[in-house]
């Protein structure tokens, strides 16, 4: 069984990285490679954890580097000056009502902060960067991360069509899944199934709701009066900009800029999808509980439903 878990597994990134299309085949999606990582967390027992957690971290960090090569900063900072704004507002309206309901349920405290700032900023990332500032324990890290990932990888499958239901423009779709969807690589993916337009928007403006948690490190540490905590500070954000600022006024040779974005970015993110779904193991979800559960679910409708709202009303 182990030997057959590790043949798939590693079959499964073989797949989505072979260039597929050039025997006329279809490409793996990045909704497709999530499915397989679910399905082979819940038939095998992931032969690579360890692998499995760093590489999906860094492997986001290097294609959301890589998405960089392919952006124009003038043209993306104004396609996304609207969802800056929303940033603000959404930002703290949820965590101040993810602290106010977590303490209402009697969750653990910092079980409902942690659960907040993934909804708020960036899922998983966010929860990595201030979790050794709250000095979370094992337990309260695995349980928030479980939530959220959950969450995540449900987004990624009933966004888009949504979407399409409500007649969302590109831009529109892009700056609601930013704001609404927790982790980047989901934002990304659900952008890319979209359309070209709203992969720009919603990669950019989740970027920028990203940076939120410097400060919010900063107002953890205040908070939770522990300045000892160490702040993860998200770097690869700013070698995005950079590779931007690149792309806009040094822009690298056509070859290698087609590579960096659509072999190392695309692909990169289509591996890790699936990566994280084969960590949703059934002992993950087992471990969640009801109360996180319904906690992350509330705050995850609010702010979807908000922003849906807003988004359609005031964006083209």
């Amino acid at each position: 069984m182990k030997v057959a878990a590790r043949i798939i597994y590693l079959s499964v990134i073989a797949l989505i990285l072979i260039p597929l299309n050039s025997f006329g085949l279809p490409q793996i999606s990045a909704p497709v490679a999530l499915l397989l990582g679910l399905v082979f967390a819940f038939v095998f027992t992931n032969p690579y954890p360890s692998f499995n957690k760093k590489c999906s971290k860094y492997l986001l960090q290097v294609s959301v580097v890589a998405l960089g090569f392919g952006m124009n900063i003038n043209e993306s900072l104004k396609s996304g000056a609207d969802g800056m704004m929303f940033t603000v507002v959404s930002v703290i309206g949820v965590m101040g009502l993810g602290i106010l309901v977590g303490y209402w349920m009697h969750i653990n405290r910092k079980t409902s902060y942690l659960i907040a700032s993934g909804t708020a900023i960036c899922g998983g990332s966010a929860i990595a960067a201030v979790g050794p500032v709250l000095k979370a324990d094992s337990d309260e890290m695995a349980v928030s991360l479980g939530v959220i990932f959950i969450l995540n990888a449900i987004a990624l499958f009933i966004f888009p069509p949504i979407g399409h239901m409500l007649d969302m423009s590109q831009t529109q779709f892009g700056t609601w899944a930013a704001i609404a969807i927790h982790d980047t690589s989901s934002v990304v993916g659900a952008g890319e199934v979209y359309g070209p337009v709203a992969f720009e928007t919603a990669t950019l403006i989740k970027l920028t709701r990203a940076l939120w948690i410097i400060p919010l490190a900063f107002v953890t540490m205040f908070l939770f009066k522990d300045k000892t905590g160490k702040v993860a500070i998200p770097w690869f954000i700013f070698l995005f900009a950079v590779a931007m600022v690149i792309n806009t006024y040094c822009p690298l040779p056509s070859a290698l800029n087609e590579f960096l974005c659509s072999w190392v970015a695309r692909r990169g993110l289509v591996v890790t999808l699936f990566l994280i779904g084969a960590s949703l193991s059934p002992s993950m979800v087992k471990h969640v509980g009801v109360k996180p559960l319904l906690l992350a679910v509330l705050l995850w409708i609010a702010i979807g439903v908000s922003s849906c709202l807003i988004v359609l009303d005031t964006v083209d």
